[in-house]
C-alpha cells in the first residue's frame, strides 16, 4: 500500500492557518519568510525543513513562492531558487497572505495545467476512466479559463504565457511516466493539484479584496471539491 504523501497529511494544517488569516491583505508570501515545512519533492528530501527561504518575485503586485525564474542559491537553507520556486509546502503557505492578482495569476496557471496534464492523460492513460477522467479536466478547465478571463480583465492581469515553476515541475514528473506507472501518477498529481486549489479557493472566498474575485472563487470552488472527490476515488483504484 502506497504511503500518503507528507504534504497531503501537512496541508489542513496550511488550510487552518490560511482561513485564520484570510482577512489579512499585502504581499503574497510575506508570512511565509522563515517557515519550515516539510518538502514532498524527490530533489528537496534532503533539505526538507529548511527555514528562512526568500519569496521569489512574479506575477502582478504580489510575490509568491512558485512563480519565479530565479536561478540563484539560498544560502540560507543550500537550496537553489528552482527547487524553493517548486516545493508545493512552500506554495501552499503563501495562500494566507496572497492578494488578488497574484490569486489569479495563480488560478490562471492551474487551469492551464489541468488541460495541459488532462490532454496527456486522455492520450496516454491505460485506465479508460483515467482517460475519460483527464478529457473531463480539459474541458471543464477550458471552460474555467473563459470564467476566469472575465475577472482577470478589470484587475489587468494577463493570463501567464508559461506555468508557475511549482505546477510545471508537477506536469514534468507526470509526463515522464508511461502505461499504468503514468495512471498513478496522474492521479496521485490531480489529488494534490485539488488539494492546492481548494484550500487556495477557499481562502480568497471568504476575503478577497475585489468582490467580483471573492464571487469567482466561490462559485469555482464546488467544481474543485468535486474534481478532488473524484480524483481521490479513482487514486485508490489506480495505485
Amino acid at each position: 500500500m502506497k504511503r500518503t504523501a507528507p504534504f497531503l497529511l501537512i496541508l489542513p494544517l496550511l488550510v487552518s492557518a490560511c482561513s485564520s488569516s484570510s482577512s489579512t491583505t499585502g504581499t503574497a508570501g510575506a508570512s511565509t519568510a522563515g517557515s519550515s515545512i516539510t518538502s514532498t519533492s524527490s530533489s528537496n528530501d534532503a533539505t526538507s525543513g529548511a527555514a528562512a527561504t526568500p519569496p521569489i518575485v512574479g506575477g502582478s503586485g504580489g510575490v509568491i513562492i512558485g512563480s519565479g525564474t530565479n536561478t540563484g542559491t539560498d544560502v540560507s537553507s543550500g537550496r537553489s531558487a528552482a527547487d524553493v520556486a517548486s516545493d508545493v509546502n512552500l506554495f501552499a503557505g503563501t495562500f494566507a497572505t496572497m492578494d488578488d492578482p497574484t490569486f489569479m495569476l495563480t488560478a490562471a496557471s492551474s487551469n492551464m495545467l489541468e488541460v495541459q496534464m488532462g490532454q496527456l492523460a486522455a492520450q496516454k492513460a491505460s485506465s479508460a476512466e483515467v482517460r475519460k477522467y483527464g478529457q473531463m479536466m480539459v474541458d471543464h478547465h477550458t471552460k474555467a479559463t473563459q470564467d476566469w478571463q472575465s475577472v482577470a480583465s478589470a484587475l489587468s492581469v494577463t493570463k501567464p504565457a508559461a506555468l508557475m515553476p511549482v505546477h510545471q515541475a508537477m506536469l514534468d514528473r507526470v509526463a515522464a511516466k508511461s502505461g499504468k506507472d503514468f495512471d498513478e501518477a496522474y492521479m496521485d498529481a490531480m489529488e494534490t493539484a485539488h488539494k492546492l486549489d481548494v484550500a487556495m479557493f477557499e481562502v480568497k472566498s471568504k476575503g478577497a479584496q475585489n468582490a467580483a474575485v471573492q464571487s469567482f472563487a466561490s462559485r469555482t470552488l464546488p467544481m474543485l471539491r468535486s474534481h478532488g472527490t473524484m480524483a481521490n476515488s479513482l487514486e485508490k483504484k489506480v495505485d
